[in-house]
């Protein structure tokens, strides 16, 4: 649900930008990062910077529309530990979303090719629940066992903030045609149920990767928005472990709080560390944040924990 589509630039991420931060990266202790985009797949360099990332042995997470899985298997599975899909639906609903006809047979077709280069390599798949999806979430856990998928998350749409290239928050025309009415919460609830009782063993397997707690407050979620209630921040520690750097070099201590550095004239130690960042993540007080109260996809890392759940370029922030 994210409106990076529509950038009419073409900038992108190169691997002679990234060696300005090779020392950042060592000294920091940098050991994931998830290449996001757009679509990460269609970087005209990203054989280069997945080399550098290789060479600092520093675990590399694909987060993809899976479109392009197929045609780049060979450096997926030469260059990628772990890949991430959106997956909106089994077919007839995710290939409605996301307007391309087969998309989801598409992506199937690249995930087979990748386990025939790769057998190992965990891909998973994280779905976006909306207007158009809320009611097939049992299909959707099927779709993904079908595929070969190793796991499945959850997460509801982000209705309000101004991350992920939109130039100011959604009207409420546009949040309108993706949140829930009450009668659709009632009906995300009942799916909800459905699943819990249906998928217990991919609940306690982790096949589904929220607990039960969790996936009921998926419809929370919808219902806060709908009421005007107040929300609840998750647990999250994102500003103190991880950034996300942007093409052009702003770093943002997540995906959703604004920008607070660049690494435009200075490396990425120095911009993690400037005045500014170090004031931000100081001050931060998460539970209380309008914008942490909002978040739709928190980063709560521990240490030891590698792998597709984590979703951010995972360092140390020096503070």
């Amino acid at each position: 649900m994210c409106d990076i589509w529509q950038r009419t630039e073409s900038q992108e991420l190169s691997a002679a930008t990234l060696m300005r931060h090779r020392d950042s990266l060592i000294h920091l202790g940098v050991r994931q990062v998830v290449l996001s985009g757009g679509e990460p797949l269609l970087n005209r360099d990203l054989p280069a910077i997945l080399e550098f990332f290789r060479s600092l042995t520093i675990h590399v997470t694909l987060l993809t529309t899976g479109l392009l899985l197929h045609k780049r298997a060979a450096l997926i599975a030469d260059g990628v530990d772990d890949i991430i899909l959106s997956l909106d639906g089994p077919a007839p609903i995710h290939n409605t979303i996301r307007r391309i006809p087969r998309a989801f047979e598409t992506i199937a077709h690249g995930i087979g090719t990748i386990r025939d280069l790769c057998p190992s390599m965990p891909i998973v798949c994280r779905t976006t629940v909306q207007k158009q999806n809320h009611a097939h979430l049992r299909a959707t856990v099927d779709a993904a066992h079908a595929i070969g998928l190793d796991s499945i998350s959850f997460l509801p749409a982000d209705l309000t903030s101004a991350a992920f290239n939109r130039n100011e928050p959604w009207t409420a025309d546009r949040q309108k045609e993706v949140a829930l009415t009450a009668a659709e919460i009632t009906a995300l609830e009942s799916e909800i149920e459905g699943l819990i009782a249906t998928h217990q063993h991919d609940i306690r397997s982790r096949f589904i990767q929220e607990d039960e707690a969790k996936l009921r407050r998926l419809a929370t979620r919808f219902g806060e928005h709908l009421e005007g209630t107040p929300p609840r921040s998750p647990q999250c520690n994102a500003p103190w472990v991880s950034t996300v750097m942007e093409v052009d070099g702003t770093l943002r201590p997540c995906f959703f709080q604004p920008a607070i550095a660049s690494t435009a004239g200075a490396t990425l130690e120095q911009a993690l560390n400037s005045t500014i960042a170090r004031a931000f993540r100081s001050n931060l007080d998460v539970p209380t944040n309008p914008i942490c109260q909002r978040c739709v996809c928190s980063l709560n890392y521990r240490p030891g924990k590698i792998g597709p759940e984590v979703v951010s370029t995972l360092a140390k922030s020096g503070l």
